[in-house]
């Protein structure tokens, strides 16, 4: 609980408080343990925080604890998200003005150009992965399906995995023991969900659908989640406009706990027209949508990692997703930016928080409240 109020920023930032509080002070598990987790967690599609503290707790207490502390973990921003949602739709109902949000938009562009820059300073080291990159943010740009996004991700890994095998040291592997339940009932929900989704009208269940698929499918954490959801709810759905989603995703920054409760806030959204009960609603499919798949592959794959990260390929692999994710990431930023490019007040913004951001230890939360206050005054 002290780490879903107080741990803001994504997961590079959560990995040091992690070891914080769970290594340095608690001592549940060493720090090079936890880095290991924390890796397989950012090869798995999903929430990387979020799978790495349901990891832990899993090694520490089995499946029950590792459930509670998703619960707990993700409960505070998943109840913050769903209000913002439901009193921004009162808000519009009753013709009250929320444009003291207005300046909230260019400051989330800048955030996500950020996370972009941060990616790629990380992750590419050569010039075919800059090449990965690029071409993905182009592919991406121009095709904002929300099939494009796994197809460049699993593309990339396959081709990092081609490219990059052989310079890896081979270690020592054994044979690998496999208890499949964890996957087959996710696999089983994901088909499912699909023809339900495919056949029905009924739209709490097409949210499901899109929530669960999304959230099987984006690799990269909550950076990634923005490009993916921008393109299935805006561009695709229509069930958000660029300004909902950019004050939407601008508070998911400054609230601590995991990124992906953005989801939340979107389902609560593309129910509006339902009412409240619907609304709530909406925020439960997104939430169990986005956060069910990632806790099912962890489940699974947690009992065979000690085996499984000893193949090359798996390492490999994980090169091209991670500069696929940064391309995501900045193709993002160009659809974002083009509904409030026009003013040369939002470009001033644009440019000034990520300045702050890049060179200075200001953190994105007292961003958000100049943005508020901004909107307040002028």
């Amino acid at each position: 609980m002290r780490l879903s109020l107080t741990t803001f920023g994504g997961p590079q930032v959560h990995i040091a408080l992690f070891i914080r509080h769970l290594v340095t002070k608690r001592r549940y598990l060493s720090e090079a343990e936890l880095l290991e987790l924390f890796a397989l967690c950012q090869i798995l599609p999903g929430p990387t925080s979020t799978q790495t503290l349901t990891a832990i707790a899993f090694r520490i207490g089995g499946p029950r604890l590792a459930f509670m502390a998703l619960i707990i973990w993700l409960l505070p921003a998943v109840i913050v998200m769903t209000l913002a949602a439901i009193l921004l739709n009162y808000a519009e109902g009753l013709d009250l003005s929320v444009s003291f949000v207005r300046y909230m938009q260019p400051v989330a562009v800048a955030l996500l150009l950020h996370s972009g820059y941060a990616v790629m300073l990380k992750v590419v080291q050569s010039r075919t992965m800059a090449a990965v990159m690029i071409i993905s943010a182009v592919i991406a740009y121009a095709y904002p399906s929300p099939w494009v996004t796994p197809i460049l991700l699993i593309s990339s890994g396959i081709f990092s995995a081609i490219r990059y095998k052989n310079e890896l040291e081979p270690q020592p592997r054994e044979p690998l023991h496999i208890e499949w339940a964890n996957f087959i009932l996710y696999a089983v929900i994901l088909v499912v969900a699909i023809l339900l989704g495919h056949y029905t009208t009924f739209k709490p269940i097409r949210l499901f659908e899109n929530f669960y698929r999304n959230g099987s499918l984006i690799f990269g954490g909550g950076q990634v989640l923005v490009p993916a959801m921008y393109n299935e709810f805006v561009e695709f759905k229509h069930y958000l406009t660029s300004e909902e989603f950019l004050s939407g995703y601008a508070l998911s920054q400054v609230l601590p706990g995991p990124v992906f409760s953005f989801c939340s806030y979107i389902g609560a959204l593309s129910m509006r027209p339902d009412g409240f009960w619907a609304q709530l609603l909406g925020s439960l499919m997104g939430t169990i949508g986005i956060f069910l798949p990632g806790t099912l592959l962890i489940f699974f794959i947690i009992r065979f990692w000690e085996q499984l990260k000893k193949y090359r390929v798996v390492k490999a692999s994980l090169q091209g997703v991670n500069a696929t994710g940064a391309g995501l990431v900045f193709a993002a930023v160009i659809l974002l930016f083009k509904p409030i490019g026009g003013d040369p007040v939002n470009i001033g913004i644009v440019v000034t928080a990520f300045a702050v951001l890049t060179f200075t230890k200001i953190q994105p939360f007292w961003l958000i409240v100049a943005a508020v206050l901004l909107g307040i005054i002028f």
